[in-house]
């Protein structure tokens, strides 16, 4: 189930930036702001935004983070601001804000769902910063997710690293993104690296907690576009089409618009 990208990156570098440049010229902002984790979504996101020749401030946020990721997202910044005259950087220490926070909520609800919901936490507290760095210098927060990610398994946090302004790289493959990330010469140690979140200070993959590879959850994503039933795989595609399909359902809520209660006319 590997799947190999077939876009031509050079021709989508190019229109990815022309539009994150239309975009932030028509709504008036200095450029963008992109937070860094050491990852190659974030690693792409920030090389295109700085191509646009716009302010772009690459924000790392650490909350008691692996040594690896923070050194892989070090490497980065210095790569962009080597290359780009128009690349800043800054550290925002989070962890202290994040232990009080602990502090200050019931510890209850059961490990999982107690250490979950602090690893949505995390991303939030990020988001709020980006949102802070943003204000004060006239950007726009720019989205590191993927097409896998925000429309396919929902593997983000809502009003986390899901709260942003624009999102350049939505509609490319996880497969697209590393294709792009060789193309712009993201650093060897991101592209490399074995995709993961960071949310729970542990060196945990994204595949251990999705439970199948991003290569197969992109076979499954077209399956499913093909309208394909389970019930004509067996094997290995009939497990990842089965995670594939609950993940889907069961985070449709951050895929959707926000549901209102309309009011009938009587009522207003």
């Amino acid at each position: 189930m590997t799947k190999k990208s077939t876009i031509n990156s050079e021709q989508v570098n190019h229109y990815i930036v022309n539009w994150l440049k239309d975009y932030a010229q028509n709504a008036k902002v200095n450029g963008f702001v992109v937070g860094i984790s050491g990852g190659i979504d974030s690693a792409v996101t920030s090389a295109l935004c700085a191509q646009t020749g716009l302010i772009t401030l690459c924000v790392e946020m650490p909350i008691h983070q692996d040594s690896t990721h923070v050194n892989r997202g070090k490497e980065h910044i210095d790569y962009l601001k080597n290359k780009f005259s128009n690349v800043s950087d800054v550290i925002t220490d989070l962890t202290n804000v994040f232990e009080t926070f602990k502090v200050e909520v019931p510890q209850h609800g059961g490990e999982n769902i107690y250490n979950l919901s602090l690893a949505n936490t995390r991303a939030r507290l990020r988001m709020t910063t980006l949102y802070f760095h943003a204000g004060i210098n006239g950007l726009l927060v720019a989205g590191t997710g993927n097409k896998i990610e925000d429309f396919g398994v929902g593997f983000y946090t809502k009003y986390g690293d899901g709260g942003v302004d624009l999102s350049p790289i939505a509609d490319l493959m996880k497969s697209d993104i590393y294709a792009l990330a060789k193309y712009l010469e993201v650093p060897s140690s991101i592209q490399n690296a074995a995709p993961t979140d960071g949310l729970f200070g542990d060196s945990r993959t994204d595949e251990e907690q999705l439970g199948a590879s991003y290569d197969e959850l992109e076979w499954a994503m077209l399956e499913k576009e093909k309208n394909k039933n389970i019930e004509i795989f067996i094997g290995r595609q009939k497990e990842v089409f089965s995670i594939y399909t609950r993940l889907n359902l069961l985070n449709q809520h951050k895929m959707n618009p926000i549901p209102i209660c309309v009011l009938p006319k009587n009522l207003l």
